[in-house]
């Protein structure tokens, strides 16, 4: 048995798998309930762009302004974009092995995350509200 000494974490922590921070287990949950909700948002979608494959840009933005549509769309571009950033900082932390690399490579991922994520969203919305 390990004496008390050899770890700083309660014996609950190195069960849970959590750092100081705390932050293991709302990761691992945001990472399930993005890819839960991922599921119908990608058959959704892909029947979708199935269905409008013979589509011209009009008929395009015609489905596209259906406040359904829509509003599917840019659920599926926010959980894609945060589902991608938190699979890649998990790879980023278990591969990148310099410290402050593994930092600059999850804000760099994170940032971009979000900003082609907001991208995709102003872009929907510009299409959806006629702009």
């Amino acid at each position: 048995m390990a004496s008390s000494h050899s770890s700083l974490r309660s014996p609950l922590g190195r069960v849970r798998g959590l750092g100081s921070a705390k932050e293991g287990v709302h990761h691992w949950w945001a990472q399930r309930v993005t890819a839960v909700a991922l599921v119908p948002l990608i058959v959704w979608f892909v029947w979708s762009i199935l269905s409008m494959a013979d589509a011209n840009f009009v008929e395009f933005t015609n489905w596209l302004y259906d406040p359904l549509n829509a509003t599917l769309m840019i659920l599926f571009i926010v959980a894609a974009f945060h589902h991608a950033q938190l699979g890649l900082q998990v790879v980023i932390e278990d591969y990148v092995s310099g410290h402050g690399l593994r930092i600059a490579s999850i804000l760099l991922v994170k940032l971009l995350c979000a900003g082609l994520g907001a991208l995709a969203v102003v872009s929907i919305l510009i299409v959806t509200f006629g702009g």
